[in-house]
């Protein structure tokens, strides 16, 4: 299903399930995926026969744009003035065979049109600056006590095997683990094509509603964790003057075997213009330990950048919280009711089991929340040029 399809079945509702884990449908206990309720085609042309956005092409593809976007209007254009010609001449002939070569005439002409229809839109969506960047992600358990420590656990595993699943390097950065079993925070470098313009989507607070373990009376209760997510910035994007860190050694704490306590194997960096901080003893290396420590500290240094560009720009879109609003919740997991719902679109779907496998239903999750994104981006470009062409 194409960006446009979903994103018209979102702006009306449509709430279908998403498709289920490989390895538990094959065992028998996920549904089979849903149908859809609208066609990319129909769409499609339903987009494209809107008054404000025949607007929008023609201020984008007019005289003398010479963008590869003008030039894939005028090719539509020229298209679609063929499939009239040739639908023309069917009708005027009427002889079997003409009306054969015809038929296969206009089936090719409408599936070239559709999906220069599907390329219009992905060049009129504007790619931001961080999408094709690699990031880190940190977890931290939030209200819920070791509850919310248990969750936390369940989904940074959750994102490890959606790593995996996307075929995407994970590498932990950070690890605090909890007494029985949860984890206090942790920090992960996760690198692999496109993986902050998915990513980007899981960044807030998690709510998750459940009988805990420890509850012996199976009341239910409400816990939150909180997921940030930071474009890893290259070096030509944030350049870091090393007379402006303060970089700090000290003997390792907690479990870790013999080396913890005995050498200066864990640093600490300190930007003191801004006061942030980073630190890492995840190794036994005092060089590695500082390399992983600076790479938390320019994504921090990145993310502390773009939200600053960001608030200047008084953006108004309300899907894409990845550089903004780590506080919002923004996905509850119910258990008892065997629900996920992301509330920033209103969309729910079920069994959490195949969901927290990370692998399908995430990744269908994920893929909608960017489909709403671009489709909002879209509306907001329709605006603007309706804007100037009332000014």
């Amino acid at each position: 299903m194409r960006l446009l399809a979903r994103a018209l079945r979102a702006a009306r509702c449509f709430r279908p399930a998403a498709p289920p884990s490989r390895s538990l449908r094959a065992a028998g206990t996920c549904p089979p995926p849903p149908r859809r309720g609208l066609s990319a085609r129909a769409a499609l042309d339903e987009l494209f026969a809107a008054c404000s956005f025949r607007r929008l092409l023609e201020a984008r593809g007019g005289p003398g744009a010479g963008t590869e976007l003008a030039a894939r209007i005028q090719r539509l254009r020229d298209k679609e003035q063929e499939l009239r010609d040739t639908r023309e001449l069917a009708r005027q002939d009427e002889s079997e065979d003409f009306r054969k070569l015809a038929e296969g005439e206009i089936a090719s002409c409408e599936g070239e049109i559709a999906e220069l229809k599907h390329q219009i839109v992905l060049l009129l969506v504007p790619s931001e600056e961080t999408d094709e960047s690699d990031l880190v992600m940190e977890v931290s358990a939030g209200v819920g006590g070791q509850e919310a420590m248990l969750f936390t656990s369940e989904m940074f595993d959750m994102y490890q095997r959606y790593a995996a699943y996307k075929k995407w390097k994970f590498e932990i950065l950070e690890y605090f683990p909890s007494e029985i079993g949860g984890l206090r925070h942790a920090v992960a470098s996760i690198a692999g094509f496109e993986a902050y313009k998915y990513m980007k989507f899981e960044g807030g607070v998690h709510r998750v509603q459940r009988v805990p373990k420890t509850e012996k009376q199976g009341r239910i209760h409400t816990s939150t964790m909180t997921v940030a997510i930071l474009p890893q910035p290259t070096e030509m994007r944030l350049q870091i003057n090393p007379k402006d860190l303060r970089i700090e050694t000290k003997r390792a704490s907690g479990a870790g075997g013999q080396h913890v306590n005995t050498t200066d194997s864990a640093v600490r960096i300190v930007h003191i213009p801004t006061g942030i901080v980073s630190e890492c003893q995840q190794e036994r290396s005092q060089i590695r330990n500082k390399e992983k420590a600076m790479q938390m500290l320019c994504a921090k240094l990145y993310d502390a950048r773009l939200e600053e560009e960001t608030q200047k720009r008084n953006s108004v879109r309300k899907i894409q919280i990845g550089t903004k609003g780590r506080s919002e919740k923004i996905r509850t997991y119910n258990f008892p009711q065997d629900r996920i719902t992301d509330h920033r679109i209103s969309r729910s779907v079920h069994h959490i089991e195949c969901f927290m496998l990370g692998e399908e239903m995430l990744d269908e999750m994920i893929q909608t929340l960017r489909e709403y994104a671009d489709y909002e981006s879209l509306m907001e470009i329709i605006s603007e040029n309706e804007k100037k062409n009332l000014s």
